[in-house]
């Protein structure tokens, strides 16, 4: 265990982000307690760590049991599907937290993130981002596989860019699908694998589309950055598309190794975009 930071506070959703973070905390010897949440994850994968599983509105007594574990440092990570405030069940702590959330809890995701992270705060804990933890997974620009996109595919970059910008200015979504320059779909509170399920029957005849994933401008990039994974392959290639493009230094790579390969496997480019291409590709919607 590192000392000075006693163990590390895990918030844990679906998918395989948080036992990247699990284990590269415990490499680096320090011990994890994590919070899985009902409905997000499956308890089960987590056995082999000390945890609890709570149910969405139970938010105070995972504060509780992170206090009795002295946990200081909390990550947020993994796949997660927002619930309906209505339909919450809150325990007293949770009661008291969404009357501090306030307004925030009817805004976008962003939005609804930045006020749990200042209440965190402002109780003591330090929200980290998963990549302060999992050093490996923000890719640096350029062309990540063996493919890259063509100037039709950059043309409709370009456009994705352009939607993408504007959904995330008003705090909906983080990507778009984008064929011939048509937007085939925009992703909102379905997800990402629900946007490309849904474009797969969009398909038009030509050159395949590309799905373009960005972070929000204003986003706390300490929670919710964009992520893409084998998964995210495999429904891009389903849908029909050229390939994919992310922000660099910006969307997380789950398994970068896996993702590269099975996007070259399916004839998929991969490039991760820097500040200048953004800027330089960016278009009117």
């Amino acid at each position: 265990m590192t000392p000075d930071l006693g163990p590390l506070g895990l918030i844990a959703g679906g998918g395989q982000m948080p036992h990247r973070v699990i284990a590269a905390a415990r490499a680096s010897g320090r011990e994890v307690f994590v919070v899985v949440v009902e409905g997000w994850a499956d308890p089960a994968d987590f056995a082999a760590v000390p945890h609890i599983v709570v149910r969405v509105g139970a938010g105070g007594h995972a504060m509780e049991q992170f206090r009795a574990h002295g946990v200081r440092q909390i990550v947020m990570c993994g796949r997660a599907s927002r619930p309906s405030f209505t339909a919450i069940l809150p325990d007293a702590g949770m009661a008291r937290m969404l009357l501090r959330v306030g307004r925030a809890a009817w805004q976008g995701d962003d939005g609804l993130l930045k006020a749990v992270v200042r209440i965190l705060e402002e109780d003591g804990y330090e929200v980290v981002p998963s990549q302060a933890i999992v050093r490996d997974i923000l890719p640096e620009a350029g062309q990540l596989g063996a493919l890259a996109p063509d100037e039709r595919a950059r043309e409709d970059i370009g456009r994705g860019i352009a939607v993408v910008r504007a959904l995330g200015r008003v705090d909906v979504g983080q990507c778009a699908v984008v064929q011939q320059g048509l937007v085939l779909g925009v992703e909102a509170i379905e997800g990402t694998d629900a946007l490309l399920a849904r474009c797969a029957g969009l398909r038009r005849e030509g050159p395949g589309g590309v799905l373009v994933k960005l972070v929000k401008p204003g986003q706390d990039r300490r929670v919710d950055l964009p992520t893409i994974g084998p998964v995210t392959i495999e429904g891009a290639a389903a849908a029909g598309l050229a390939g994919i493009a992310i922000e660099a230094g910006g969307t997380i790579v789950v398994d970068r190794p896996a993702t590269v390969a099975a996007a070259d496997a399916a004839g998929l480019f991969l490039v991760a975009l820097s500040a200048a291409e953004l800027q330089s590709t960016e278009t009117t919607p």
